[in-house]
């Protein structure tokens, strides 16, 4: 019997890459979607679809026919990112997709403190309201993003006041997908899982991992809001970004990001990583804290 067709997005980004080459080690028949087909990884087994935005209806609806299951990456932020995600699902169901497992995001809610975790809810939103089956990933922070938004300086800066956060590694939402999209069952229709980390901290204590794994003095300078907008100022990006940015942290402060999960380890059969595993096993990602980077 043959396996039915997982359509992926995504698949040239960190999240969506990771899925579609575990799904294509497995053999199951993958058809890799994007904007760009020039920059989609090359799998074996796995077939690239015309090009196809996520806003461009008629294209996504050709790109999915004959397609089972939709995994849904969401679109680059953006102030049109609620209508790009509504247009591709309308698109996928239009096109006969009988499941759309959606990566969201945790504490996704029309008033969260995250701007773009909004986003994620009115997704969530259009797509309990379609006539297809349905799973929501919703994942924490990325533990990739501590070392990253930490200075050369040896700083963490940013609004998130003692507030903890559920941090999750790539690895780990890739594979919690994997098990999900790979379960032809039932069983996860209609289900949100909140993919976490083994647990929450603040960025204080993230810093002072930072500061073991690196041997370097890393610390955390919980920022006023006012800093927060003034300091990310010389990016020179828009409003809508540099305000995404921010309450990502004020998400963090008001205690919105801390719940911890055991969806990963339920889903995969292993434990989720910690922040000083994902240190140990990935010394590239704070490579810039040492003195002769």
């Amino acid at each position: 019997m043959i396996s039915p067709l997982v359509a992926v997005t995504g698949a040239s980004g960190a999240v969506g890459g990771r899925v579609a080459a575990r799904l294509a080690r497995t053999g199951v028949p993958v058809r890799l979607l994007g904007r760009d087909p020039s920059r989609l990884p090359r799998l074996p087994g796995a077939v690239l679809a015309p090009p196809a935005a996520y806003g461009d209806g008629e294209a996504m609806r050709r790109a999915l026919d004959g397609a089972h299951t939709l995994f849904l990456v969401s679109a680059h932020e953006s102030p049109g990112r609620v209508l790009e995600h509504t247009t591709a699902v309308d698109a996928a169901v239009a096109a006969g997709v009988e499941r759309i497992v959606y990566v969201s995001f945790l504490g996704a809610a029309p008033d969260a403190t995250f701007t773009f975790a909004r986003d994620h809810w009115h997704t969530e939103a259009h797509v309990r309201m379609a006539d297809v089956r349905h799973t929501f990933l919703r994942d924490s922070w990325y533990l990739a993003g501590l070392p990253a938004m930490t200075g050369t300086d040896g700083v963490l800066r940013g609004p998130g006041g003692d507030g903890r956060v559920s941090a999750v590694a790539h690895e780990d939402i890739a594979d919690a997908a994997s098990a999900v999209l790979l379960d032809e069952g039932s069983g996860h229709d209609g289900v949100t899982y909140d993919l976490t980390g083994p647990e929450a901290f603040t960025l204080a204590e993230a810093a002072e991992e930072l500061s073991r794994i690196s041997g370097r003095a890393v610390s955390y300078s919980p920022e006023t809001r006012e800093e927060a907008y003034a300091s990310r100022a010389r990016y020179g990006a828009e409003e809508w970004e540099v305000a995404g940015w921010v309450t990502s942290y004020e998400a963090i402060a008001a205690g919105e990001l801390a719940a911890v999960s055991d969806a990963v380890p339920r889903l995969t059969g292993r434990p989720a990583e910690s922040l000083a595993a994902y240190l140990r096993q990935n010394p590239d990602s704070w490579r810039h804290l040492l003195p002769h980077s």
